[in-house]
Order: C-alpha cells, then sequence, then structure tokens
C-alpha cells in the first residue's frame, strides 16, 4: 500500500505547486476599515487549505 501512496502524494504535491506557481499574482486583503496587506494569492490558497485541514482534523469524531 506505501508504494501507492507516497507516488500519489508526489503527484498531489507537484500538482498543488505547480498551481501555487501559476497564481503568485499579489492580491490585497482589506481587514478593518482602513488596514490592508498585499500578499500572494498562492499564500492566501494555502493558508485557507491549511485551516480547513486543521478544522477537519479536529471537528471529525475518531472511532476507538
Amino acid at each position: 500500500m506505501q508504494v501507492i501512496i507516497w507516488p500519489l502524494r508526489l503527484i498531489i504535491f507537484f500538482l498543488f505547486a505547480s498551481f501555487s506557481a501559476m497564481n503568485s499574482e499579489n492580491i490585497t486583503l482589506y481587514y478593518f476599515e482602513d488596514r490592508s496587506i498585499e500578499i500572494p494569492l498562492s499564500v492566501v490558497l494555502l493558508v485557507f487549505f491549511a485551516l480547513g485541514v486543521f478544522l477537519t482534523i479536529f471537528t471529525t469524531s475518531r472511532c476507538p
């Protein structure tokens, strides 16, 4: 099974890396009323993906 999982992980990693490289444009995030920050779109996508994984791990019930 490990023979299948590691190549699959590498394929997914390279897909995300290429998607991140294609979306390297800066975006402006506005927070509060007069504050803003410019960061690459790939960073925003990575943060929200990680947040989704984190929330999924901690909110799903695990069977003992």
